[in-house]
């Protein structure tokens, strides 16, 4: 994500709702991602005028750690996006509109009672809600209203559900739980099946529901979460690079590219007679 040629160094997130691996300080965003501020005192400058907002709170620090799901709005320019991975694991500033920016999604660690019998849950980015919905556990997911802070409906953990995957060498794939594996003393194993039909395995704690059924209740970034092959790449950006030309040139590049290629194997047909 960083230049090679950068330098060394990098910000280290402060402490907060993420994991210093699973996050991405709010310099990076304005700078390396977003490009609204070229230096490190610019990006201090901008979040001092309190431009930015995640998870509808302004935040001032520099290096605030952004996770997945996390919601990062600037007012002054009427953008807000989610931070989701891509099928290569890298994180993506995901851009939402409308309703998409009044909630966000979280993974709930463990249901707990606390002093005079109070129930209250446990979130993957740190929240503790009480008095939650009975039906709601762990591993399951529950939709939050970023103003209120209160649940407004939950996804079961259950065969069948989309599911995205937030950890491992599959971060970023999206598709169908298939079977749920469990294993005394070890990993509970998940198999998912995304939307091209293929298939891989995960542990548990890597996995986060998105979406009741095969409809996910965020919008995805480019690919919808179907991690291609090298050769299915190669292809796909040949037929791009390939109508991009078409676009330019119009038919005479395609029927001089046909020629080259019939002299091309004319002339290797004569090297073959001759030999």
């Amino acid at each position: 994500m960083l230049d090679k040629h950068g330098g060394a160094f990098a910000p280290k997130p402060s402490s907060g709702p993420h994991k210093s691996r699973e996050c991405l300080p709010l310099i990076l965003i304005l700078r390396n991602r977003l490009k609204y501020a070229l230096t490190y005192r610019e990006v201090i400058a901008i979040l001092m005028q309190r431009h930015v907002m995640v998870d509808g709170k302004v935040r001032t620090d520099k290096t605030y750690p952004a996770g997945f799901m996390d919601v990062v709005s600037i007012p002054k320019t009427n953008e807000d996006f989610r931070l989701l991975y891509d099928t290569k694991g890298r994180f993506r500033l995901h851009a939402i509109t409308g309703d998409e920016t009044k909630f966000k999604l979280c993974k709930v660690r463990s249901v707990q009672f606390g002093q005079k019998g109070i129930p209250y849950l446990n979130t993957y980015d740190g929240r503790t809600i009480r008095y939650p919905d009975p039906l709601i556990k762990a591993n399951d997911t529950i939709k939050l209203d970023l103003e209120s802070n209160k649940i407004v409906d939950f996804i079961k953990f259950d065969v069948g559900n989309v599911v995205m995957v937030t950890g491992g060498r599959n971060r970023g794939r999206v598709g169908v739980i298939k079977i749920r594996e469990k294993h005394k003393g070890s990993f509970e194993t998940i198999h998912v099946q995304d939307a091209a039909g293929h298939e891989f395995a995960t542990r548990l704690g890597n996995v986060f529901t998105i979406g009741k059924g095969t409809k996910p209740w965020v919008s995805l970034p480019k690919g919808k979460g179907i991690k291609l092959s090298i050769i299915e790449e190669a292809r796909k950006r040949l037929a791009a690079q390939a109508t991009v030309g078409f676009e330019i040139f119009g038919s005479k590049y395609i029927e001089n590219a046909i020629m080259y290629l019939v002299i091309q194997f004319g002339l290797s047909r004569l090297r073959l007679f001759h030999k």
